[in-house]
């Protein structure tokens, strides 16, 4: 699939927003720590990645009614659903200079992810967390995703690189009062 970046300049990906607030306190705390202990940007991706995946849970997976959408809050109380931890990511990869685009896929509903750019290329990333039938792995040589589309149920990868949330995600978020309406409330479709 060919990843179509929704602006051009690339320092979009890199800009700070109300949902990807890499310049917070904790946001840097927690990118200072993971890049003393690593020596390159691919090795500090990867140590952003892993932190994500499985260390802020997946709500839905440990029954958390909270909803979490700002990556500063989403590291303070360590969960969030799928749109939330790609929040998180990308603040802590912009956090380090590394471009990060938010991007969807559609499996019934809209799932989240976040693509990096290294090498030349954007490369998707899925920090959702790994349980039993998942196995999300940080790969620039290969996606190596939670969930792979059925095309036969509709479900299909969106190829556009948003260097914010999209507004529709973010509007759930937002609005919800907890993860069974936000569960009500997820958009289908961009």
């Amino acid at each position: 699939m060919q990843l179509i970046q929704e602006n051009p300049d690339l320092s979009a990906y890199m800009a700070a927003d109300e949902a990807i607030d890499h310049h917070h306190p904790l946001v840097r705390e927690v990118s200072a720590r993971l890049a003393a202990g690593v020596h390159d940007s691919y090795e500090y991706a990867r140590a952003a990645f892993e932190y994500v995946r499985d260390h802020v849970t997946h709500s839905q997976d440990v029954d958390d009614p909270r909803v979490t959408w700002r990556a500063s809050d989403v590291l303070e109380q360590g969960t969030g659903i799928c749109y939330a931890k790609a929040h998180a990511l990308a603040a802590l990869l912009r956090a380090e200079d590394i471009p990060t685009a938010l991007c969807y896929q559609h499996l019934g509903v809209l799932h989240g992810l976040v693509a990096v750019r290294f090498h030349g290329a954007w490369h998707r990333q899925d920090p959702r967390g790994n349980k039993p039938g998942v196995d999300a792995r940080f790969s620039l040589d290969g996606e190596r995703l939670a969930f792979t589309p059925d095309p036969s149920k509709g479900e299909t990868d969106h190829p556009v690189l948003y260097a914010a949330p999209h507004p529709a995600v973010l509007r759930a978020l937002r609005e919800a009062t907890d993860r069974a309406h936000l569960w009500r409330t997820l958009p289908t479709v961009l």
